[in-house]
């Protein structure tokens, strides 16, 4: 089967809005990769899913580094300019920075990190591998810090959101049952 961008059926997923950043042959360089993802704590690895046609995946796969902050609430802006530009055509960080948002020096790759992101991981390339109409990227974190004040932004239905009402988790009382239930039906 095969979707397309837009696709009502794939609306439902929630997720945040990656920037990855990286340098090779195309520069400086930063796009929106909504599918960015934490996928191990030992070792620390993220994985993001780029076009192959992408400046980025070509700078990836030439410099064998990326960074990749998680835009705050108060990066939209960012996170379109970023997204709906190609590195090919336009120079995203000269443009990104004319608007008045921030980068700065990564410590342990060579590529630029966003300033004032909800988080900011510098990654050195694990592996890559097509993936239907993307390259999987895997890295391996070798820096990472996180803002205690800037929250992530959320992207669903194409639309940018702040995360809002906190939905608690059980009770001490529930859990206790529901541990019972599940006890009892272990096999």
């Amino acid at each position: 089967m095969n979707l397309a961008w837009g696709d009502s059926r794939t609306n439902p997923f929630i997720t945040n809005v990656g920037l990855v950043t990286s340098n090779g042959s195309y520069g400086e360089n930063v796009m929106s990769a909504e599918w960015t993802h934490y996928v191990s704590y030992a070792p620390a690895y993220i994985v993001v899913n780029i076009k192959p046609i992408a400046a980025t995946a070509d700078n990836i796969i030439e410099s064998k580094e990326f960074g990749v902050s998680l835009a705050s609430i108060n990066q939209n802006v960012f996170a379109s300019v970023a997204g709906m530009n190609s590195g090919k055509n336009v120079d995203k960080i000269a443009a990104l920075k004319e608007l008045g948002f921030e980068f700065y020096a990564a410590k342990k790759i060579n590529a630029p990190m966003v300033k004032n992101a909800a988080m900011n991981a510098e990654c050195k390339l694990v592996k890559y591998e097509p993936l239907g109409d993307r390259f999987m990227f895997v890295g391996e974190i070798v820096e990472i810090t996180a803002s205690e004040t800037d929250e992530s932004l959320a992207y669903h239905d194409g639309k940018y959101y702040e995360l809002g009402k906190n939905i608690r988790k059980s009770s001490e009382e529930e859990f206790v049952r529901i541990s019972e239930v599940v006890k009892k039906h272990t096999r």
